[in-house]
């Protein structure tokens, strides 16, 4: 009874015309929905590739941003102990001879950079005993030599204790005297005494040894140091105290010339074929003679053919002066010259050779 009824329905046109439409509107929505998902895979495929150059892009310009970085600026700093040694006098006590030392800044062929300004500067551990206070004013030298030796420069600078009154050193005893029982601090003052403002670095003569000199043979210390600062100016000056500014500025600057040539070059490959197409049309235009392919090759065996038919149509003229010419071979020297063509014409040939 269903398949008698199914029957009837597929037999009323208006039936098969629905079933029709809703055959077409479903293979409308799957043709629709295959063509959204290769829609999606083309779209996650572009932009999978679009973050991949991006992030390939930004690291770039992190990397040469820090490259520049590391070969643009200098070492800020150089710190080096300083080992004094005397001639000690005949009787063990105090020094007979100036506390000199050499100090080595570097065994490798150049440690300062060339073209930027060094400021070097010796630091003094004195202790405040009544030697060093009743010292004064002394001399502190230095000069610097190369490998072999020699002497480029040279600079000596006074040095002193810092003078405090005696009411001034009984209140910061009194004061700081639970630290000094502890041991947390001394008794001592630090002088920093600077050398060289503006020393710069010669290429041909690297600095490698620093020979230090105290004039004075009642001077008493702890400790002393050389130090080398970097004294920067400019762009240098900027980088370093302002590390993040300068980074986002550099970073940026690098990423905007990427783009931009990244940009051009493919603005170039992309319109590389098509001035490619243009150069050709342009060529057929004005060049109808010179053309390419079979079209060549056919117009080649036409004119081969062609010259062959001028070829055959020579012989037969040739062999027909040929056969005209071999009555007369006999008669030329006896002949004048309008009797040889009149029988020329006879014989059939419309002009005499000349």
């Amino acid at each position: 009874m269903f398949w008698i009824v199914s029957r009837i329905c597929r037999s009323l046109p208006f039936v098969g015309t629905v079933r029709k439409n809703v055959l077409h509107y479903r293979q409308k929505a799957e043709d629709g929905v295959q063509k959204g998902v290769e829609n999606v895979r083309l779209l996650s495929f572009r932009g999978g590739l679009v973050g991949l150059l991006t992030a390939m892009i930004i690291w770039i310009s992190i990397f040469l941003y820090i490259a520049f970085y590391y070969a643009y600026m200098p070492s800020i700093s150089h710190v080096r102990p300083i080992h004094v040694q005397f001639e000690a006098c005949s009787d063990g006590k105090g020094l007979c001879s100036f506390p000199t030392a050499d100090v080595r800044l570097t065994k490798r062929h150049q440690l300062l950079m060339v073209g930027q300004p060094y400021k070097i500067y010796i630091q003094l551990e004195m202790p405040e005993s009544p030697r060093n206070k009743d010292l004064g004013m002394f001399m502190v030298c230095a000069s610097l030599r190369v490998r072999s030796g020699v002497e480029v420069n040279k600079a000596c600078r006074s040095a002193m204790l810092h003078y405090r009154s005696p009411l001034l050193e009984t209140l910061s005893t009194i004061t700081f005297s639970p630290f000094m029982v502890l041991g947390q601090t001394e008794e001592k003052q630090s002088v920093l005494v600077e050398l060289f403002s503006d020393f710069e670095e010669d290429q041909n003569q690297p600095v490698t040894d620093v020979k230090v000199e105290i004039q004075t043979r009642f001077v008493e210390l702890y400790s002393a140091t050389m130090l080398i600062h970097a004294h920067l100016t400019g762009l240098r000056y900027l980088m370093f105290h302002w590390p993040i500014l300068s980074a986002a500025v550099g970073i940026s600057s690098n990423l905007l010339f990427i783009l931009l040539m990244f940009s051009l070059s493919w603005w170039h490959l992309s319109h590389y074929d098509e001035s490619e197409g243009d150069e050709l049309k342009y060529e057929n235009v004005h060049n109808p003679d010179q053309k390419n392919g079979f079209e060549f090759i056919g117009e080649l065996d036409d004119k081969d053919s062609d010259a062959v038919l001028d070829d055959e149509n020579l012989d037969e003229e040739l062999s027909k002066v040929e056969n005209a010419s071999k009555p007369l071979e006999t008669d030329l020297l006896g002949k004048s010259k309008i009797d040889l063509e009149e029988n020329l014409l006879e014989s059939g040939v419309q002009e005499v050779p000349k």
